[in-house]
């Protein structure tokens, strides 16, 4: 990966790794060939391991080598780590180790790509050795069956010097283009002011503090109240620290779309007082994918056929041309130059200066940005949005589960079509078959050991899967699915420690086996470590010392507690004491159906009201529309798409002359990140103090942490909870002139654990 510059800012200086370098002039694939998607990371360790078994005494792995050429006034210092050199009767000679799953008979005596990688390595060592001649070998290795299959050269150093020059020659318009670009940022950031006339109360001191962490390279934890303008005070220091050389990129990672949409906002105004910033936004491929079916294959999709030869010019362009790259930007770049969008936003997510994505990027083994290498983390930030989310997003990305109905008729559709396919999955069937004896009665079974033998059992399948994908014949959806699904609990088993359960369910014929990660903390920390700081921030980052515990914060990180801009009297905080709870939900609904006719007949104007469940809700709209007709209301459906929230959103217009009441879920896509100012919210109530709905996997993370002497079921349930209120809640006062009702109904808010939750600014009024 390209890094600009040093960190003595020298302005012609460009630091670059041996295989992005050749990859770009060789246009690599990786939506059309075996190599990129061939195996997961630890299996090519696995591969060069045992390789490398094999050299002789003498023989040199895993060797760093670096040289500099200067091309048309720039520095080029090129960098990599050599797999392999070793000692032949001929002299030394480069080993370039690569593992496939397309079978050894496609190699066609090597990939030119990887022949490139191998000869600038050879450059560098006969350079560095003095040597008037070279070896260069490619060593592959099938992954499944563990064959080799060599292809040698012979070069001369004056051959490979005048190679190497030729690459850094078609490399060099990237380069100076990004220099060029890097330049003019630099000089915009300068006189870049501060986009708004003020600084909001408590916003200065939040700017300072995440200013403050990316110079001294720490994380902060930063609660900082709903209104206050957190994406810009995260987003203005990040952007002046680019300025002034102590970054070269920057993450602003969110749970949901419409907070990507707040942070283009930010970059779009202060574009308009002068910065020279470009930004790119990562839509997920299933929205942006231009097929009607999503299949990454060059046989089934005519933007992934050929990509690499077009994906180069495609990047100079919108890098030429553009600065904020939406999604509507990405989209149209993408079609004039017939690339995949998906695959064109990630290639050049490493050549922008900001990326607004969603947390996986980073944090998700199976998806994050693998191709971020250490020096250029060193040099990047992580502002991490409405961080609250990222504990059970965490866990989620670090769990895996897999069923066994997929295997039974994966075995049954491939028995005459692929053998090798059919007998892993009726190994992997087979398995389950036992698992599902072993549950008994109680049909489900609790382990704290990772079941290595159903792993080896995947291993083995998605070996065959691999080869039969990779080969282009077959784009199956089942086989690509349980694939997939193998793959991630392959990963998920190589992570498994304490902080893990096992636990099998029977339910009907099928059985699943799920590696639950209880304690994400740990690996959350392990995938932001690396980068030059981290700023996790949310308005319900509280209490403080739960996120610093389960994101992973070290005891000497910062943390940073803002105040409430607003003043007290714009908020009417009322807490009603009804049960919601589940078993008095039934004797209570039309109380509470009247309480919330009440709080809506007050005054003319928008409300929204949260309940804890879908059926909750549906239970007391039921009442509350058969008692109440006359009251204009919209309810959240399920599943809801984007241009159904952009419809639930703008029945919420602030010249509403009647009453609409708006029925939504605590912790779903309205409790949280939009943004309805001044009139077009004046009411909000909470129904509920928003506890997960008990459940087996509630109750081993509750389990986990009493174990690790904590309140297990605070961490559980409580926390979680409350901060789905807190979220709800927020919706209110989002400026200066907004004033509005806060309802809060459940007897449980008058209880001294769950007022302690409460923020402030709620607890001064009287309940009712």
């Amino acid at each position: 990966m390209i890094l600009l510059s040093g960190d003595d800012l020298e302005t012609n200086f460009v630091r670059i790794s041996v295989r992005p370098l050749v990859e770009y002039v060789f246009s690599s694939g990786s939506i059309d060939s075996g190599f990129r998607t061939a195996s997961t990371m630890q299996e090519g360790t696995r591969i060069h391991q045992q390789v490398q078994r094999n050299y002789r005494e003498g023989d040199e792995k895993e060797l760093y080598l670096h040289t500099e050429m200067p091309h048309n006034g720039i520095r080029y210092r090129i960098e990599g780590r050599c797999d392999g050199l070793i000692q032949t009767a001929e002299g030394w000679m480069v080993d370039e180790i690569k593992s496939t799953a397309a079978g050894l008979d496609t190699l066609e005596g090597g990939r030119p790509v990887h022949w490139a990688q191998a000869q600038v390595y050879a450059y560098m060592v006969a350079q560095e050795r003095q040597l008037e001649q070279i070896g260069v070998q490619l060593t592959y290795v099938d992954t499944g069956t563990g064959e080799e299959r060599r292809f040698k050269r012979a070069c001369t150093l004056a051959e490979l010097t005048q190679f190497v020059q030729s690459v850094v020659e078609r490399y060099a318009p990237y380069a100076s283009l990004r220099l060029a670009n890097a330049a003019k940022r630099d000089e915009s950031i300068r006189s870049l002011p501060f986009p708004f006339d003020a600084y909001r109360e408590g916003q200065r001191k939040l700017a300072g503090a995440v200013y403050g962490a990316i110079r001294e390279k720490k994380k902060l934890f930063a609660k900082a109240p709903t209104g206050i303008g957190k994406t810009m005070s995260t987003l203005f220091p990040a952007v002046k620290a680019i300025g002034e050389g102590l970054l070269q990129q920057m993450f602003y990672l969110t749970a949901k779309t419409i907070t990507r949409t707040a942070a283009e906002q930010a970059l779009g105004l202060m574009k308009e007082k002068g910065l020279f910033l470009q930004a790119l936004t990562i839509t997920a491929k299933d929205k942006v994918c231009f097929q009607e079916e999503t299949l990454c294959a060059k046989e089934a999709c005519p933007f992934a056929d050929g990509y690499y030869d077009r994906i180069n010019g495609a990047v100079l362009d919108i890098l030429s041309h553009e600065t904020l790259m939406t999604r509507q930007v990405i989209e149209q770049y993408a079609r004039k130059h017939k690339v995949c969008p998906f695959e064109f936003s990630l290639d050049t997510a490493y050549a922008v200066d900001a990326v607004i994505c969603d947390y996986n990027y980073i944090f998700d083994p199976r998806v994050s940005l693998k191709r971020l290498i250490e020096e250029q983390k060193k040099r990047t930030v992580l502002l991490v949005d409405e961080a609250h989310n990222l504990v059970d997003r965490g866990r989620d990305m670090f769990s895996a589960a897999i069923s066994k109905a997929g295997f039974l008729q994966l075995k049954r559709e491939y028995k005459a079509v692929n053998r090798g396919i059919a007998d892993a999955a009726d190994a992997v069937n087979k398995y389950f078959i036992g698992l599902r004896k072993a549950c008994g009665e109680a049909r489900m079974q609790l382990s704290k050991e990772a079941p290595q033998e159903l792993a080896d059992l995947l291993e083995a399948f998605a070996g065959e899967a691999e080869r039969a994908l990779a080969a282009g014949g077959d784009n199956e959806p089942l086989l690509l699915d349980a694939y997939f699904a193998a793959q991630n609990f392959i990963r998920m088993a190589k992570l498994y420690d304490s902080r893990y359960i096992t636990y099998a369910e029977v339910q009907h014929s099928d059985v699943t086996i799920k590696l639950l990660c209880l304690d994400p903390s740990y690996l959350l920390t392990q995938a932001a470590k690396g980068f030059r700081s981290a700023v996790f921030f949310s308005a319900t980052l509280s209490p403080l010392s739960y996120y610093r515990d389960m994101l992973g914060a070290d005891p000497e990180d910062y943390s940073v507690s803002v105040a409430s801009p607003f003043r007290r009297e714009q908020l009417d905080v009322r807490i009603v004491p009804v049960s919601t709870r589940y078993r008095d939900r039934e004797q209570t609904r039309e109380q509470l159906a009247d309480l919330l006719h009440g709080l809506v007949s007050e005054r003319s104007g928008n409300y929204m009201i949260f309940f804890p469940s879908y059926q909750y809700l549906q239970s007391v709209y039921e009442v509350f529309t058969g008692k109440y007709p006359e009251i204009q209301t919209i309810v959240q459906g399920s599943g809801m798409g984007e241009e159904e929230r952009e419809r639930f959103l703008d029945a919420f217009q602030a010249d509403n002359r009647k009453t609409l009441a708006g029925f939504a879920v605590l912790g779903g896509i309205f409790s949280e990140g939009i943004d309805l100012q001044g009139d077009r919210l004046i009411g909000v109530a909470v129904v509920g103090v928003g506890l997960p709905q008990l459940g087996l996997e509630r109750n081993l993370i509750r389990d986990h942490f009493n174990g690790e002497g904590k309140n297990g079921y605070d961490y559980a349930y409580v926390l979680p909870g409350m901060n789905k209120v807190l979220q709800a809640g927020g919706r209110l006062i989002r400026s200066e002139q907004d004033e509005g009702v806060l309802l809060l109904i459940d007897d449980r808010f008058l209880q001294p654990h769950y007022m302690r939750l409460l923020p402030e600014e709620w607890k001064d009024d009287a309940s009712e």
